[in-house]
């Protein structure tokens, strides 16, 4: 008897689930914009509407919806709730195919990008970057992703080195960067420049004049939370360690002493404690003291 064989044609997308193979693919899209301003957020809804229209429009797929993080760095995943969200939903078997513009828009960092990507091909999950037209499913696919997403890493690389060479290039012109939100008793004016808020400004001094009269760190917190007034967090539970940080801070004086600490790690963002390794900059009379 000849032997009849009948070809059984691939589905990319699809995986058989017992006998049968899912009616559509269910595709979503995933959008990230690496900081929160005004061009970029446009860009961000360009590129949702974009990935809505194509999605919901192809009858072979069925649209999942769009995960977008705003304002995140493509560096390291940990922060980008969305991604997070949308990993964990592929999964526990909700998605077939992933959608991005690039690379570098799903990672800049090549272990993280392999990693997913092979995480999500184990599951039959294609991912598919426009930009590059690169379906992970594809046999060629390993090789492309690794060589274009040791690109985007090293294109991070660079980034971050002229970033710091700017940030390294203002504290030699004297000029002071502080995150004004978590520090008591300053806020910044339209031009950036550190000036007084009245009423923190007595706090600090109520702290410097407690201490100086002999009062112990514990002692002075047990006051203010007594008395309701917050710490540059905005919280009414204070630590030890609020109050020897203002008391310690040269910010207070009207100086700055700048590069305290450095990132060692473009990466994970990674800050150390700066004993020595890179210089630092003390100016004086930077901005006005608490008197």
């Amino acid at each position: 008897m000849r032997k009849r064989i009948e070809v059984i044609p691939a589905k990319q997308i699809q995986e058989l689930r017992g006998l049968e193979a899912t009616a559509k693919t269910r595709v979503c899209a995933y959008c990230r914009v690496s900081t929160d301003n005004e061009d970029q957020l446009s860009s961000l809804e360009a590129q949702v509407k974009f990935y809505s229209n194509l999605i919901s429009n192809n009858p072979a797929w069925e649209f999942i919806g769009i995960y977008a993080d705003e304002g995140i760095s493509g560096t390291n995943t940990k922060k980008r709730l969305e991604f997070n969200r949308m990993i964990d939903d592929c999964m526990a078997g909700k998605i077939d195919m992933v959608m991005t513009k690039s690379i570098s828009r799903f990672a800049r960092n090549t272990l993280d990008c392999l990693q997913y990507v092979r995480q999500l091909k184990e599951k039959s999950i294609a991912v598919f970057f426009e930009k590059e037209n690169i379906n992970t499913l594809d046999g060629r696919g390993d090789l492309l992703i690794s060589i274009m997403s040791s690109l985007a890493q090293e294109e991070s690389s660079n980034l971050s080195k002229i970033t710091r060479m700017g940030i390294v290039y203002r504290f030699q012109e004297g000029k002071v960067w502080v995150n004004h939100k978590w520090f008591l008793g300053y806020t910044k004016d339209e031009n950036g420049n550190l000036v007084i808020v009245p009423e923190q400004a007595e706090v600090v001094r109520r702290i410097y004049r407690e201490y100086l009269e002999g009062k112990s760190a514990k002692s002075i917190l047990k006051g203010l939370e007594r008395d309701g007034i917050r710490n540059g967090a905005g919280h009414l539970k204070w630590h030890d360690t609020n109050i020897y940080q203002i008391l310690k801070n040269e910010k207070y004086t009207g100086d700055a002493l700048l590069q305290k600490s450095y990132t060692i790690d473009f990466l994970n963002k990674k800050r150390v404690r700066n004993d020595g390794y890179v210089p630092k900059y003390y100016v004086e009379n930077s901005h006005e003291g608490i008197s």
